[in-house]
């Protein structure tokens, strides 16, 4: 039956899934700082209104915590454990929180170990979020994505636009997951609360940026992009971060646990469909 969905900071992600569980006939809507899309507006100091709240049954937070902790939480903390409609919460998280593995597999089970500040604080957000729900009796789901892409955001874009490069450094490679997979498996995770309580979203197969970048290029029937040696790469400090961890992420629980099947097993599959408007 459906339900009332909220989702906090509704952007490229979030806005996916309150369309898609508006075309299953649910009530769902989602926030933002400009109110644009439809968007429920942020009061000052991070709040909503309190009719907001009014019977919702699932909350989504993807809003990015700063250094005084999880926002959402920070605001609505009480409100939501007070909620006598909700009945499940989702975070969206980042593989990040793993940090660098060395190139080997991880899974939910594998020791986090973040090295960039904004993964160390999502980690610390997964926390608050589970505390939150054990005190408030309330089931809590965290999801830790991969790199996201879809339409508007994925590599055909980035050749497109002329200034992509293909940085070249052996051995590391990049988990990705389309952003209607992360729909597909959110909304799994809403039906089964009982499935577990961490999940990480990744396709089947880490693969190199370079390599990728390539592959686009390739269905775009251009030439590739320049390839340069991460070492001589001229890269924004942020951009030069994501090199700085490697890892390959397992998402066998989301295929035994929640029973998904990925429409996009890799970023071949996701690519073409892009590319041919699906």
């Amino acid at each position: 039956m459906p339900g009332k969905l909220l989702v906090f900071g509704a952007g490229f992600t979030g806005s996916r899934l309150v369309a898609a569980l508006q075309a299953e006939g649910w009530q769902a809507a989602g926030t933002s700082r400009s109110g644009e899309n439809g968007m429920l507006l942020f009061e000052d100091g991070g709040r909503l209104a309190g009719e907001a709240l009014a019977g919702v049954t699932h909350v989504v937070a993807s809003v990015p915590p700063g250094g005084d902790g999880d926002p959402v939480l920070n605001a609505h903390a009480g409100d939501l454990a007070r909620s006598e409609t909700l009945v499940w919460a989702g975070y969206l998280s980042t593989t990040g929180v793993y940090g660098d593995h060395g190139g080997a597999w991880v899974d939910e089970l594998s020791e986090t170990r973040p090295t960039a500040e904004r993964s160390k604080r999502r980690l610390a957000a997964e926390m608050a979020w589970t505390e939150w729900g054990k005190a408030a009796g309330i089931p809590v789901q965290i999801f830790r994505l991969a790199g996201i892409y879809g339409p508007g955001r994925n590599a055909l874009e980035r050749v497109r636009g002329g200034k992509a490069v293909r940085v070249l450094k052996p051995g590391h490679t990049v988990g990705r997951i389309h952003v209607d997979d992360i729909v597909r498996t959110v909304r799994a995770g809403m039906a089964a609360p009982g499935a577990g309580p961490v999940f990480n979203l990744a396709d089947d197969e880490p693969a190199a940026n370079a390599d990728v970048l390539a592959f686009a290029a390739d269905l775009l029937g251009v030439e590739p992009p320049p390839a340069v040696p991460f070492e001589q790469a001229e890269m924004t400090p942020m951009a030069r971060s994501f090199y700085a961890d490697n890892r390959r992420v397992s998402n066998q629980r989301i295929k035994s646990a929640l029973g998904i099947s990925l429409m996009y097993p890799t970023y071949r599959e996701g690519l073409r469909a892009i590319l041919e408007g699906n």
